[in-house]
């Protein structure tokens, strides 16, 4: 499978794993259920054939998107590509709509303006501020695009999936309520920083901690030791190396997509670890 068959999210991500899918799904075994704790774009989900799906993420609104999108479907796709005429596409037009976006409580507008903000925003980037409130400047795009495509596979895909918005902690704690070896569970965290400035923080207001990636790893055991198959993708560091003792583990090298300057973007050491029933 090459990029050229994949489907595409509809959604531009800091660290989406579209290019991994390949990679990502020569480990899964093609269990009844993918399980996936930090959904992001859904680069994964979106690709593979599991006949049901649960996808969780603490961003409230990218899992609001979702849900507007698995409800309504073409309703959604129509109202959504209004934003992308090209009276829209301004600095002074974007932030006003940046700023409804942060004052909104309905959450067809949010996730319209979600949508909006998302592929005229700079870089793709998510973040938002200790209010909470979305933060990323203009883009100044010349024609941001409008994914219509990616957004109707989308829909479809998303009538076989369960949408949850939790902590990874309590999301994965209530797994071990199911069978777990009809589960194969991918976890794409927040990634452990390169050294000690190289972190980007800002996702959903809250930071992921050393603490809370110790504790998805410690996580991954039990959920192995009960029959899941549990992959998590991070940063190749020694640290990480430590983290995941006992998995098998895969080096890879990836290019860096969000950079200011394309001609700075590197590649840079990626781990897959694979935990699997004993």
């Amino acid at each position: 499978m090459n990029s050229s068959t994949l489907v595409r999210p509809f959604l531009k991500w800091p660290g989406g794993k579209f290019r991994l899918v390949p990679t990502l799904k020569t480990h899964l075994v093609e269990n009844r259920y993918l399980v996936e704790p930090f959904a992001g774009a859904g680069a994964l989900f979106l690709n593979t054939s599991h006949p049901e799906i649960m996808i969780n993420d603490i961003n409230p609104d990218l899992i609001n998107i979702y849900r507007q999108l698995q409800q309504k479907g073409c309703d959604f796709i129509l109202e959504a590509k209004t934003f992308f005429q090209k009276k829209y596409n301004r600095s002074k037009m974007y932030y006003s709509l940046r700023t409804r976006f942060n004052r909104s409580k309905k959450p067809l507008e949010r996730a319209l303006l979600f949508l909006y903000l998302n592929r005229h925003g700079y870089n793709g980037l998510c973040r938002y501020n200790l209010q909470g409130h979305y933060n990323v400047p203009f883009g100044d795009y010349q024609a941001p695009y409008f994914p219509h495509e990616e957004l109707l596979i989308s829909h479809a895909r998303l009538q076989q999936v369960k949408l949850h918005c939790e902590n990874f902690t309590s999301f994965l704690h209530n797994l071990f309520e199911h069978d777990l070896s009809q589960m194969v569970i991918y976890c794409d965290p927040p990634y452990a920083p390169l050294s000690k400035t190289a972190n980007f923080t800002g996702y959903a207001a809250a930071k992921f901690t050393l603490d809370d990636q110790k504790i998805l790893a410690e996580m991954a055991r039990e959920l192995a030791k009960k029959g899941a198959v549990v992959l998590i993708s991070n940063h190749d560091t020694p640290f990480t190396r430590s983290l995941y003792r006992g998995a098998k583990l895969k080096r890879i090298e990836v290019s860096r997509t969000i950079s200011c300057q394309a001609n700075k973007r590197t590649k840079v050491p990626e781990l897959i670890a694979c935990f699997k029933p004993r």
